[in-house]
This record gives structure tokens, sequence and C-alpha cells, in this order.
């Protein structure tokens, strides 16, 4: 295991610069997520990590080694891509003893470090079988097994789970965070899914545009997003945003409805966010306002009211119980839950408050 520190780290290609000095500090046995939409840097960030594209400027240690200069077999870690990269004429066993093999291990060091990752993955009842007899998930965890044999310093993982399906998704995201609480290994994550990053990160990188936009643990940027960016991104439905004017303690909504705020933001035009769990429905109230339902998303337990807010385009997401009857066109009263609002700035999508907790 080791820390990983990026600081000031860069990169550009033909003069443009498409990372923008990103900073992170990676605590020994931490398990970061990288996440943001395609093309944001993420996957660019970890493969400079690995030694696999050159930082244009900063500096990366790997435990107490700068390693800005160093190749990828000397950085001591191990890297899982999305696509597994087994041999396919090579059995199980053989495709996770490779690597021990080359770096000139003992027969019996390698049969011990094969057996131990097969049992953590289990994997022991297809040891003998070649990579084309396994199913996704199984050529995944192999792909994973080769890497831990190695008991590298750190994991680095590439969008591993993205060619499986959603069910096997979910059963490899339970495997990789309990492998992680067995191993304490550190391991820096890359994933364009958010609701994967969101149940595997001790601290989620919020990338947009080359450039770390948040940096803190899920719960921190679910609740206290730093911008308007990272609102939008995380979550899911996504938060509802929109134009509203603040005055004196009031909120003007779009089509003129006006919402009493505990603790409002300065006067002026700005952004307002809340997720569809805050948003409520109510049969009256002295806030409340009208809403029409457009569409319906029948979850089970849940729904999901996709609304246009009364003598307005605006569009609003609103949660609501499964078992509430509710059909296109209908009309319903909402009331926002006023202590969850988040306030952004038109000009250039800051946080402007942190608002008080419920």
């Amino acid at each position: 295991m080791a820390r990983i520190e990026l600081q000031d780290v860069r990169k550009s290609y033909a003069g443009q610069e498409v990372i923008h000095g990103v900073t992170i500090d990676i605590a020994n046995g931490e398990f970061v997520v990288i996440v943001g939409p395609s093309g944001c840097g993420k996957s660019t960030l970890l493969r400079m990590v690995a030694g696999l594209e050159e930082i244009s400027a900063g500096t990366i240690r790997i435990g107490d080694r700068v390693v800005n200069t160093l190749e990828p077999r000397e950085r001591n870690i191990a890297m899982v891509f999305q696509n597994y990269a087994l041999y396919p004429h090579m059995s199980v066993r053989d495709n996770m003893a490779y690597g021990l093999k080359i770096a000139g291990l003992s027969k019996a060091d390698i049969d011990a470090a094969v057996a131990r990752a097969a049992s953590m993955l289990e994997l022991e009842p297809f040891l003998d079988r070649k990579p084309r007899a396994l199913s996704g998930g199984q050529r995944q965890r192999v792909a994973m097994g080769r890497a831990l044999v190695r008991e590298p310093a750190a994991f680095l993982l590439d969008e591993p789970l993205s060619n499986l399906d959603a069910k096997l998704r979910v059963q490899m995201r339970l495997q990789i965070k309990d492998l992680h609480l067995r191993t304490g290994q550190t391991t820096l994550y890359v994933t364009h899914d958010q609701v994967e990053a969101m149940t595997l990160a001790d601290r989620l990188v919020v990338m947009d545009r080359g450039i770390a936009q948040q940096i803190a643990t899920p719960h921190e940027v679910y609740t206290t997003p730093a911008n308007e960016f990272v609102a939008g991104f995380i979550g899911s439905p996504a938060m509802n945003i929109f134009d509203v004017r603040s005055e004196g303690g009031i909120l003007v909504l779009p089509g003129g409805h006006r919402v009493t705020v505990a603790d409002p933001p300065p006067d002026g035009d700005l952004r307002l966010g809340l997720r569809p769990e805050d948003v409520e429905t109510v049969s009256d109230g002295a806030d409340a306002f009208p809403v029409v339902i457009h569409s319906v998303e029948w979850l089970g337990a849940d729904a999901y009211g996709y609304c246009v807010i009364d003598n307005s385009d605006t569009q609003l997401t609103v949660r609501m119980p499964g078992n509430a009857p509710a059909a296109r066109g209908d009309r319903l009263k909402i009331s926002l839950s006023r202590s969850r609002l988040h306030f952004f700035s038109k000009e250039d999508g800051r946080r402007l408050k942190a608002q008080r907790a419920s």
C-alpha cells in the first residue's frame, strides 16, 4: 500500500492544455473515485499516474518516490482495464500467474499468490478454464486477480465494469468494495457512472473539462455541491436547477410563484437547485404552488413525476410515493424543503451559500 500525491498536474496536447493543474492527496489505503462525463480527462489523469501518459507539468508521487519519469513497470502499481486484456490461450491460473513468472518468482510463491487471490475472488472452480469459457463478470475477476497477486503499492482501475450488464455491475461493485475492505489497498478508480462512484468511494474527484470541480466524500458532494456542474451531474434523477430571483427573503419562481426561505441568498438573479426528494406534494400551504404532470416514471416503492411549473415552461422532477395515483395532465400542489435549497451564481455557477442542515 502507498500514498499517491498529485501536485498541480497538467497535460497538454499540441499546446492545448487538457488537464488543468489537478492536486489530489490520496491516503494510504483510501479508495478514491474519479468521476465525470466522457471527455472530461478522468482516464487521462489515471494514465498519467500509471505512467502510460507523460505529464506536461507538476509532480506525481507514489509512496515516497517521485515517479514523473519512471516507466509503468517501475511504479509498483497494477492496472485493470475495461477490456480485461486476458491471454485467450492461457488458463485462468496461467493468466493470473504470468506477471509473477516474468518477475522471476519461484513456483511455490506463484502458486501461493494465485491460490490466495483466487480464494478472495471466488475463482477456485475456474482456475483451469480458458477465458472463452467464462462469463463477463468472471473474466473481470480474473483481470482483478492478475493485479492482486502482484501485491502492488496501488490499484488503478479504468472503467472496469463498463462492459458488464446492469445486474453484473451491481454484483461486481459489491465484490470490489468487499475486496478493498479486506486488502486495504490504495485504489484510484475511474468511472462515468455516478451511482458506481457514490457507492464505492471514500472520496470523489468530480472532473469536468480537465478541472477537478470538487474533491470530497460522496455525502459532501451530494449535500453540498461546489458548483452547478457538480450539482447537476451527481444524483439520479438529476437535481432540478432553474432561474429565480431573490428579493429580501422571498424567492420569485418561474410563473411568478413566491416562496419564503429561512436562510435566503443575496438579492438578485441566481440559480436555484433542489433535489427531487426535497420537493413534497401537499394539499395546501402558504408557500405551495401548482405544477402540471407531463409524465410519470413508476419504480415500485417510488415514482418520479416530470412536471412543469404552472404558468411557465420550467420543468421540475418530483419524487412521489409509488402508490400515489398520478397521470399526465394532473395538477399538483408542491412545497419545497426550504432547508435543503442550493443557490448558484448565474454568472459562473459557483455555490453561493451553504444551507443549514435540516
